[in-house]
């Protein structure tokens, strides 16, 4: 088989007029950006809806190190989908260029359910993320700035400039820096260490971009006047009182709304199929919400009958923030949830089998093995169980790899359907791009059909702890918190300061259902630490960490960077 980057160049593709057009897109409300990529008018919004699309969420069972496709069936369902005769358009994230040249690679897609060109999808595509590393720097530039100023100035700095002195308290400023790329270099600094003409010393740190929380409020955001609002209430740091400074009360609102004012206008691509793809901001789900923008999702509910989007990680992660935080602020529902789920990956999670990085792979995963993978099924069932307490009725999609017997497949299938799916089948979207999804489509179509209540997992009204061991206790199957004595203030602190309406966005290990990697399958009886809570204004969550979640990754020993490179000709090799 060809690989990812040849798959891409070969298939066939419509310029991005002619793709806009099949749409009914005006050309007006169309900014091209090369011929096959191009940024969609905000008007789209206003405009009345050509449609009253439904919603498929794209969600998964546990990850595993071998990957289970979650984003080659989300776009292999939207061209299934449409290959059945339902239009459809899928709404992804975009790449963040940490991963891209890190561990992962692309995320694009693969095989022949990719978004083309994918060179440019996992590349800077229309500079969205620059934008808005350029924005979140703007704010900490700033910050120091006034710092500087005021400290240099004293008593005279308002005489002389007019402003109030904001008396900020250099060892209490919340806003880090950031970069798109993996450096764990800088995870911890001291900046200001010139001297006097240099700012003033102090540590700080940074996060990678799609960890900022202005890459999560750019995917909340309903549109640009609530753009810049939330942009306004983000708290930058605290004062010598200990009161917050934010955004707003700097100054700094206005400016960083305007370098993001195009990057708020999602980008419509292609998939090699040339089924339509609205690719938008890029939350990380083990630290924000981890949903494609809240604008791709309602442009498109309004040109397609189906919209088909993608959570990050499990249901436990992207999902449950999809409900709790994202259709909470927006009102969006889904119609109907898929979960992926493989053979190989579910025997991962039976934690009978050691897989490590490097190490070569178990029998069991290279042929077949129905005790492992019955074992495994429990977190397949468990994954069913709470996509289904959301109130929606789910489809497991099973995607298949050559290494998977019949005998596994069908015991897959059985062992959804007993866990409560609806329905269940096999997609070769990877290997038949639509027509190996159309099965895996009418099945969605079906599922949709049925009635359909969204429960959330608690009320505005709940306190903020309350919430927590809600979201722990149900979300999670554990028995409780544990919370430091630092979060406990913090929790204390931000329910007398008035948020606790606002929902809870748990930052934790992706790899299992709890806060802890090493407990596959389905934990129970476990407690959930928290060590540090943190409030997100301008997102409009309240972020709790459990455990140690970096926020600015690292490269590894044999990075995929290593393998990139361009030929004679200026194409691309080793991308994938």
């Amino acid at each position: 088989m060809l690989s990812d980057i040849e798959i891409s160049r070969q298939s066939p593709r419509l310029s991005i007029h002619a793709l806009a057009e099949r749409l009914a897109i005006p050309q007006h409300q169309l900014s091209p950006h090369g011929h096959y990529k191009g940024k969609l008018s905000l008007a789209l919004l206003k405009a009345q809806p050509k449609k009253a699309g439904k919603l498929v969420l794209v969600s998964a069972i546990t990850p595993t190190p071998l990957g289970e496709g979650k984003t080659v069936t989300t776009l292999g369902l939207s061209m299934g989908l449409n290959h059945i005769g339902q239009p459809s358009i899928a709404t992804i994230r975009q790449p963040s260029l940490g991963p891209v040249f890190g561990v992962k690679g692309g995320a694009a897609g693969g095989g022949h359910a990719q978004v083309v060109p994918m060179e440019e999808m996992n590349l800077h595509l229309t500079g969205d993320f620059h934008a808005l590393t350029a924005a979140h720097n703007l704010a900490a530039a700033a910050l120091d700035a006034r710092l500087f100023q005021e400290q240099k100035l004293g008593d005279e700095f308002t005489a002389r400039t007019g402003l109030q002195r904001l008396e900020i308290d250099p060892a209490n400023i919340l806003w880090p820096r950031t970069l798109d790329m993996n450096d764990r270099a800088l995870r911890h600094l001291t900046i200001g260490q010139g001297g006097p003409a240099d700012g003033i010393e102090r540590s700080d740190r940074f996060v990678i971009t799609a960890a900022s929380e202005l890459m999560a409020i750019l995917a909340l955001a309903s549109d640009l006047k609530d753009l810049r609002q939330r942009i306004g209430r983000i708290q930058l740091a605290r004062d010598i009182h200990g009161k917050p400074i934010t955004a707003e009360q700097l100054e700094v609102a206005g400016a960083m709304t305007v370098l993001l004012k195009d990057a708020l206008q999602p980008t419509l691509m292609q998939t090699t199929e040339q089924t339509p793809v609205l690719v938008h901001a890029g939350p990380f789900a083990n630290i924000a919400h981890g949903n494609s923008s809240v604008i791709a999702d309602r442009i498109a509910l309004g040109l397609t009958d189906y919209v088909v989007t993608e959570a990050g990680f499990g249901s436990d992660m992207g999902l449950e923030k999809f409900f709790n935080i994202k259709s909470r602020q927006s009102g969006i529902t889904p119609a109907c949830v898929v979960l992926v789920a493989t053979v190989r990956g579910l025997k991962a999670n039976s934690g009978l089998l050691d897989i490590r990085p490097g190490q070569p792979l178990p029998a069991s995963l290279q042929g077949e093995d129905l005790p492992t993978l019955k074992q495994g099924c429990a977190n397949l069932a468990w994954h069913i169980r709470n996509a289904r307490r959301y109130g929606v009725s789910v489809v497991v999609a099973i995607n298949r790899f050559p290494t998977d017997s019949e005998a596994e497949l069908a015991l897959l299938a059985h062992e959804a359907q007993q866990a409560g799916a609806c329905g269940a089948a096999i997609s070769n979207a990877f290997t038949q791009g639509g027509a190996g999804a159309s099965e895996l489509a009418r099945a969605v179509v079906a599922a949709c059909e049925q009635p359909s209540k969204v429960k959330l997992l608690y009320p505005d009204e709940m306190s903020l702890d309350a919430k927590l061991a809600t979201l722990v206790e149900c979300g999670y199957g554990g028995r409780g918190v544990q919370l430091s004595d630092r979060a406990r203030q913090q929790l204390a602190q931000l329910s007398a300061e008035g948020w606790d309406h606002l929902p809870i966005c748990v930052a934790k290990t992706p790899l299992s259902i709890s806060h802890d990697p090493a407990l596959k399958g389905v934990p129970t009886d476990f407690e959930v630490p928290i060590d540090e809570v943190k409030l997100c204004a301008g997102a409009g969550f309240v972020y709790a960490l459990a455990g140690p979640i970096m926020t600015m990754p690292g490269l590894g020993s044999l990075p995929a960077y290593r393998h990139i490179d361009i030929d004679e000709d200026g194409e691309i090799v080793g991308l994938s």
